[in-house]
């Protein structure tokens, strides 16, 4: 849908708050959003503000808006997380988890029976959790069968069969682990009890149990019954030191949700905390893949209502680290700076942080350490994957980086025998492109570097990785055909957000296992160059040692290129500004000189 074709219909939107549907030309749903203002919000999607390329291929893509007016901002929030969860739109959010998780059921029917399950049915039973670990909770089931007497049997024990006689106790009734309800030795009250117990011990709440326990233990050793007494003693010692080894803050925070966040590029990772009673009772950690740059505060706003719904939380209070607008007035949300709340959020943060990395090591592959035959076994399955002509024994790869559309430059890592050579590492300053032109700049960089081989009769590499798509490949096999090294290296291109492996001329990709040890240490080689070039560019621009091409402008200052890159974000987006454009941002004058100068033919041209 163009611009002028929205324009149509832009009247016929209403001004209240609800959701709206993007929908594409096969009535295939693309995203859902939600908005105060519906026709505020949708005409945004087509102003000319965006910059992001993924909201301009959404709008290519719209073909049919729908739209539902809600009351309120809050039904709309409810609402808009409703139908993303149903439909899982490509456009929205995404939670990268399809993990069913463990509930504990208190089964309906007489005497319930308490059991592991991961299927969650309307049958009228109660379900508890869910829980992030199986272990977790076996672990909680074991504690609950050594504590609190309930039947582990499936046994139908209706009133009437128990009458009847129909059933005799077992094993565990002998061994103190039941209280034999099939032999009317027990009540379904005093069942009931036990079931509370469970409740209360599954929320993190053990003083009641405790209590109850101190309660029976007096009584019985008032009646001189000083077996079950001391029984009931190591039942109490067993729950204060199960208490004692959860992870309590303070007892008066009482009942909390607690939550960090982490963007990496378009991957979010977000770690949950439920807190019950002072006690930490659940902890998660899962990966958002976002799709349209959403704000990082849009993002933990959606993952926070999809978590609080999975896991069941009703709890009245939201710690987060920074305001976000969470559209339930009955909830709290609070941004600690100190106490024992920031010290809940430094703990989320810091297994976030965690997470990440664990993440990142686990997609990559380090032969630091290794023996030979490791590093040589992983050398070739590259040989074999890639079908080279030799095991790649020396890989370089090559990266551009730029800040903001601006001061490009490029790097260069090398591994020999599958690890880090940092003395042959390269930094390239870029001489001969004007702007931004990672195709040149990628070209240049390769260039030299061989060019500079050549000369000194150095040997070359087997592999060279380029980081980024099939141009940028081109681009360094342009440098290399130039320099007549035709055959005396494979160039490969590795796309930046597929993983996927070009070879030149070649119209299809090469996808290599997920896990393969191969891609993992590409991967490794690949994040390397990506931190040496960041390193680098960072250390040159704390040095100022950058020039802005704006400030190149003969009449613009630093202060003015400097605004102009902060409201556009480059150079490339300031040089697709109309007159009118400029004027508006620096005025007429300085709005004519850029224009000018960017308008200006090439001399190659002329």
């Amino acid at each position: 849908m163009t611009a002028q074709e929205f324009q149509q219909i832009a009247p016929t939107l209403p001004v209240d708050p609800g959701i709206y549907k993007y929908y594409d030309s096969g009535d295939t749903l693309l995203y859902v959003g939600k908005a105060k203002n519906l026709r505020k919000r949708v005409s945004s999607y087509f102003s000319k503000t965006f910059t992001s390329y993924k909201t301009h291929e959404l709008v290519q893509r719209i073909r049919r808006i729908e739209f539902t007016i809600v009351p309120s901002e809050q039904d709309a929030f409810l609402l808009e997380n409703s139908l993303i969860k149903q439909f899982q739109p490509r456009f929205n959010i995404n939670l990268k988890d399809d993990k069913t998780y463990p509930y504990i059921v208190i089964k309906k029917e007489n005497f319930p029976r308490v059991f592991l399950t991961r299927r969650k049915i309307n049958d009228g039973s109660e379900y508890l959790g869910p829980f992030t670990s199986v272990a977790k909770v076996r672990e909680l089931l074991d504690f609950v069968k050594a504590n609190i007497q309930l039947r582990t049997c499936k046994l139908n024990l209706t009133p009437a069969n128990i009458k009847k006689g129909k059933f005799k106790v077992c094993l565990e009734y002998h061994l103190g682990n039941c209280k034999g309800p099939c032999e009317s030795h027990q009540t379904e009250e005093d069942y009931g009890e036990g079931l509370q117990q469970l409740r209360a011990v599954l929320k993190g709440n053990l003083g009641p149990v405790i209590n109850h326990f101190k309660k029976e233990m007096r009584e019985a050793a008032e009646s001189l019954a000083f077996e079950k007494a001391q029984i009931l003693h190591k039942k109490i010692e067993h729950l204060e030191e199960y208490d004692a080894r959860s992870v309590i803050v303070s007892r008066h925070l009482g009942n909390a949700d607690v939550f960090s966040i982490l963007r990496d590029g378009d991957i979010a990772y977000v770690t949950y905390l439920m807190m019950q009673n002072g006690t930490i009772v659940q902890t998660h950690t899962s990966q958002w893949e976002t799709h349209l740059d959403e704000p990082i505060e849009e993002v933990l706003e959606f993952a926070i209502a999809q978590l609080r719904s999975t896991f069941n939380s009703l709890s009245p209070e939201i710690i987060v680290p920074f305001e976000i607008e969470y559209n339930e007035p009955e909830i709290v949300v609070t941004v600690p700076k100190a106490g024992d709340k920031k010290k809940l959020l430094d703990m989320a943060a810091l297994n976030v942080n965690y997470f990440k990395e664990e993440i990142r090591q686990r997609k990559m592959l380090k032969l630091d350490g290794q023996d030979a035959s490791t590093k040589n076994r992983v050398l070739e399955q590259i040989k074999n994957d890639l079908q080279l002509p030799a095991v790649p024994l020396h890989i370089e790869c090559f990266d551009n980086s730029n800040f903001q559309g601006s001061y490009p430059v490029s790097a260069m890592v090398c591994f020999k025998d599958g690890v880090p050579s940092k003395k042959d590492y390269r930094h390239f300053n870029v001489k001969t492109v004007q702007g931004i032109n990672d195709f040149a700049t990628m070209k240049e960089a390769v260039t030299r570097r061989y060019k500079r081989l050549q000369l000194e009769e150095q040997p070359f590499p087997q592999l060279v990785i380029i980081d980024g798509g099939k141009g940028q490949l081109g681009a360094a096999l342009e440098g290399i055909n130039e320099l007549g090294l035709q055959g005396k290296m494979t160039l490969v291109g590795l796309a930046k957000n597929e993983e996927e492996i070009f070879f030149p001329g070649d119209k299809e990709s090469v996808k290599l296992p997920y896990n393969s040890d191969s891609l993992k240490l590409i991967r490794s080689i690949r994040d390397e160059v990506h931190r040496f070039g960041i390193t680098f560019h960072r250390k040159k621009r704390s040095q100022g040692t950058f020039k802005n091409e704006l400030e190149q402008i003969k009449g613009i200052g630093k202060n003015t290129a400097e605004q102009l890159l902060k409201e556009f974000k480059s150079v490339k987006r300031v040089k697709e500004l109309s007159l009118e454009e400029l004027s508006a941002a620096v005025g007429a004058a300085k709005a004519n000189l850029i224009k000018n100068y960017f308008d200006k033919p090439d001399e190659a041209e002329v």
